[in-house]
This record gives C-alpha cells, sequence and structure tokens, in this order.
C-alpha cells in the first residue's frame, strides 16, 4: 500500500522519475473507459501518465475507421499540445473484428491505420491477433507474414511501427519478423497476455531486447504489484533491456473507480522505476 503522500509525489514529477529507469509511461484510452475519445488525451495527463494509446475503432463509419477523420486528428493534436502529453501510439481494434489471417478487409485496415497513425504523429500501431483471430497454426503465421511483408513498405515510409501483439512466443513472433525482412515490424509485447499463455515474461524480454520490442502493456489480474505477476523484477528487466519507448497501462479497475486505481498502480510503477533507476 502507498501512502497518500507517495501517490501525489508520483503523479506530480511522473518525468523525473521515469527518467531513472528510461522508459515512459502511458495508458490505454479503452482502459480509460474513453475508447476513440479525444477527452482521453486531458484524463491521462492528469493522472500523471506521459502517454496515451488511442483506439482507431471496430466499427466502420461510411467505409471508414472511425478516426479516420481530419478534424478528429486536429482535435488530437491540439488536446496532446494543450495537456503536454504524447500520442503515444494507435491500437487498430478492427483487427478483432477482420481477423488479418483470413479476411482481406484486415490488409485495408491496416494501409488506412498507417495513414492515421502518422497522422497522429504516433509511431507505433498494435496489430491485435486473439480470440478468433488468434495465429494457432505455422500456416497461418506464415500467411499473416507474408501479408504484411507487402505492407511493411507503406509503413516503413511513413515512419510507423507495426507491433505484432497475441498469444504466441517471442520466439514465433521474431520468425514473422525475419520472414517479413522490415524494420517497420516488431513485436507489441504484453506481460499479461504471455503470463496467462504459459510464457516465461522476463526471459522473454531479456531474448527480444529493446531492439526487436516496438511498445509495451502492462497489465495483470487486479492491481499491478499484487498479482501472479511479480513486476518489480519484469520492470527493472524492461529497464536492462534498454528499452527507451512506452509501456501502456491496460489494467482494470478492481475498485470500479478509474482514476483511484490508475492512479494506485502508478504510483506503484513509478516507485519501482526509481528505485530501478
Amino acid at each position: 500500500m502507498f501512502t497518500r503522500r507517495e501517490m501525489l509525489l508520483a503523479a506530480a514529477a511522473p518525468a523525473l522519475l521515469a527518467k531513472k529507469a528510461g522508459f515512459k509511461i502511458g495508458v490505454t484510452d479503452w482502459n480509460l473507459q474513453l475508447s476513440g475519445k479525444v477527452d482521453a488525451v486531458a484524463l491521462a495527463s492528469k493522472l500523471g501518465f506521459e502517454g496515451v494509446e488511442v483506439s482507431l475503432g471496430r466499427k466502420p463509419v461510411d467505409g471508414k475507421l472511425p478516426l479516420d477523420n481530419a478534424e478528429l486528428h486536429a482535435q488530437y493534436l491540439a488536446a496532446a499540445k494543450q495537456h503536454n502529453i504524447r500520442l503515444a501510439g494507435t491500437c487498430l481494434d478492427i483487427l478483432h473484428v477482420n481477423y488479418l489471417k483470413n479476411d482481406k478487409l484486415g490488409q485495408k485496415w491496416i494501409a488506412d491505420g498507417i495513414s492515421i497513425t502518422k497522422k497522429l504523429n504516433a509511431r507505433v500501431m498494435l496489430m491485435p491477433f486473439f480470440g478468433k483471430g488468434a495465429m494457432e497454426t505455422p500456416q497461418e503465421m506464415d500467411y499473416v507474414a507474408d501479408v504484411l511483408k507487402e505492407l511493411a513498405p507503406e509503413a516503413e515510409k511513413a515512419g510507423i511501427m507495426l507491433g505484432l501483439e497475441d498469444t504466441i512466443s517471442a520466439a514465433d513472433n521474431v520468425r514473422i519478423m525475419e520472414r517479413v525482412k522490415s524494420k517497420a515490424l516488431l513485436v507489441y509485447y504484453d506481460v499479461g497476455n504471455s503470463t496467462n499463455n504459459g510464457f516465461d515474461v522476463v526471459r522473454e524480454i531479456r531474448w527480444l531486447g529493446a531492439k526487436r520490442i516496438c511498445q509495451i502493456h502492462l497489465k495483470d489480474k487486479g492491481y499491478l504489484g499484487e498479482g501472479a505477476i511479480d513486476f518489480e523484477r519484469v520492470i527493472r528487466t524492461i529497464d536492462d533491456s534498454g528499452y527507451k519507448g512506452f509501456a501502456n497501462f491496460e489494467t482494470s479497475s478492481p475498485s470500479k473507480n478509474i482514476e483511484g486505481d490508475m492512479k494506485r498502480n502508478l504510483a506503484f510503477v513509478r516507485k519501482v522505476m526509481a528505485s530501478a533507476g
């Protein structure tokens, strides 16, 4: 547990504490219950985060992604500037509906998502592979790799990293990357998903290293540091790897008080980061 003073200090000086550990802390807009809403930017800043990950939406509007809108782009950029916070990246949520492994629409959404991510001045686009869209066989992994090989040059040109977030091992992700042969394709490492799928998170992060990870999700069942994952060890491992990007909270709200629970998790992580530095 943390005192009120510790929590206030953690929220008030994020940049100073983060500098000690080297990487930055962001939060997903969907875990703020503001998926695809500009208001997430102000709230993330208020809570003390350095960045916010933006959902590009699951339901098309007139054949386009919900955030494929110049007016919305301007609002996001203005909010980020006003609140002095980064748009840490985007999530191509629609791949939960149009699976890249067997739906041609998935390819279109990736191309559209790259363009939107660039317009938001974000650098990373998460590509999720879960549920019926999960890659389960070597053939599915090869198919996804070959699709991404066609799309990767566009991402390279735009300066956007495509992040693989999925249920497979770090080794299988790297095999996909090696088949694609593009500097624009890296692993989006989720410590909660990897733990739930039976992988050794610390070992995988060490093996991948900073050069093969474009972004990270931090989550566990319940509060960080109080569940099954040894977050003190995980955070130190991320720091030791030399990773400098964003580690984004994708945390639930056990008490149903989103702001209070986010502050509690943030206080814990900042405290560990400070000691890791």
